[in-house]
Formats: C-alpha cells, structure tokens, sequence
C-alpha cells in the first residue's frame, strides 16, 4: 500500500509538472473565416528611397507671366508685347508730328510700315536712316512715359501724348539726351536721345525706329494699336510726298 500511494503522488506531481510547462497537443488551426491581420499576406515592400518611380509624372502647369505695369518694373531681357494683328488705319494717327531725326525732311522718308521682319513679324514702324549721334527730336508735346533697354529695341523712348491716347516709341537710340527721366514732360523737337544701332539693329545701318500707337483706356506703354506714322510725317493722308 505504501508503494502504491508513493506511486499516486509521483503521478500526480507529474500531470502539474506536464500542465504548468505548457506541454499538450496543438492547437486547432484557425478557420479562414477567423483571420484577421495574422493571415494575411506581408505587404509588398514600396521603392527604397529615392528609387524612380514608375508612375508617369504629370507636368505643373506655368505660372502665367505677369503683365507688367507702368509702376512696375520691367526686366531688360523682355521686349514689350505689342500685338502684330493691332493695327488701325493711318487716318486715325495724329496729324502735324514733326520728323523725329534733325535734318531729314518729307522727301528722305521711306514708308516701311508694311515690311515683313524675322519669325514673319510686322514692322509696324518706320525706320528713319541717320548717321550715330544724329539728335533724335521729340514729335510733339507730351511726357516721357517709359524708358526702356531690351534686346530688339536697344535703348528704347516710350513717349504719351498730353491725352494719353497715343504712345510714340523710339527705339535703337545710342544714348538717350542728357537728364532724360520718366514722366518729365517734354516739348515738340526737344532733343530726346541720338540716333544709333543698339538692340537687333546692325552697326553698318544706324537708324530710328519710330512707331505710333493709339493706347486704350488702361494706357499701357507696353501695349496699343499700331498706326502707321508715314502719313503723319510727311504731311499728307495718302502718305505721299509733295
């Protein structure tokens, strides 16, 4: 009887033992109905860092440039947007404008308002053949709007009008009259610059490039209506000299 009561403990210590380490049968398996995030497959690792994408990339829009104003600087590097297609008839341009280059009359005058320039551009202007230095003369009465240096144009006269509605424009001057300054009013046949070849102009062939625009009610020096300022020059509605 001892023997077999020593036996009983020993079995019984043993089953604690058993339960306490945990040691049994498996567990049954969960059904696919029951898993969650421990079923699931990993998920797929991204692109190490700073690997391409290979998603396309969509291009941002550009900022739209900004127009710029009359008290608003102007880089040197941009030329003014006169549209080509705005051009008005020469019986809209002001009469009386005295020839802007001192010494020429009527009868030097060649009407270039029509030429075709590079990239298919209009001329919208008249080009006044002079030798460097020749004086650049003020058309009439009115104020000095915008001074202006830009590729195409070189040094550049933007001149209003006392009314405001006409805008006469200067360009490929050697250097502008001494003290010229923005907004100082100016008389007709005041010294305004010299005659000579900056901006796209050739060396070889100093000239003025003299254009009239009519402007709109805003009177953007950047912007108007190209007038053809033949006729005004030389005096006659059809242009042509007496």
């Amino acid at each position: 009887m001892k023997y077999l009561a020593v036996l009983l403990l020993g079995m019984l210590l043993g089953a604690l033992v058993y339960r306490e380490l945990g040691v049994g049968p498996s567990p049954t398996l969960a059904s696919p109905t029951d898993c969650a995030s421990a079923c699931r497959p990993p998920a797929a690792a991204g692109p190490a860092q700073g690997a391409a994408s290979s998603a396309p990339v969509v291009p941002t829009a550009p900022t739209p440039r900004q127009e710029p104003s009359s008290s608003a600087p102007v880089p040197a590097t941009t030329e003014p947007a006169q549209p080509a297609s705005a051009r008005i008839d020469a019986d809209a341009a002001p009469s009386g404008l005295l020839i802007p280059v001192e010494g020429k009359t009527a009868g030097e005058l060649t009407d270039t308002f029509a030429d075709v320039r590079s990239q298919g551009r209009s001329h919208d202007a008249i080009d006044i053949m002079a030798p460097a230095g020749t004086p650049v003369l003020a058309v009439a009465d009115g104020h000095i709007e915008k001074l202006f240096d830009s590729k195409p144009g070189g040094l550049t006269v933007y001149q209003f009008e006392p009314s405001g509605k006409y805008a006469y424009y200067y360009a490929h001057l050697q250097r502008y009259a001494q003290g010229l300054a923005e907004k100082q009013a100016v008389r007709r046949g005041q010294v305004i610059g010299y005659v000579g070849s900056t901006g796209n102009a050739s060396p070889e062939a100093p000239h003025l490039h003299f254009a009239v625009f009519l402007l709109g009610p805003e009177q953007r020096w950047w912007e108007g209506a190209a007038i053809n300022p033949y006729p005004a020059l030389t005096g006659r509605p059809d242009g042509a000299v007496q």
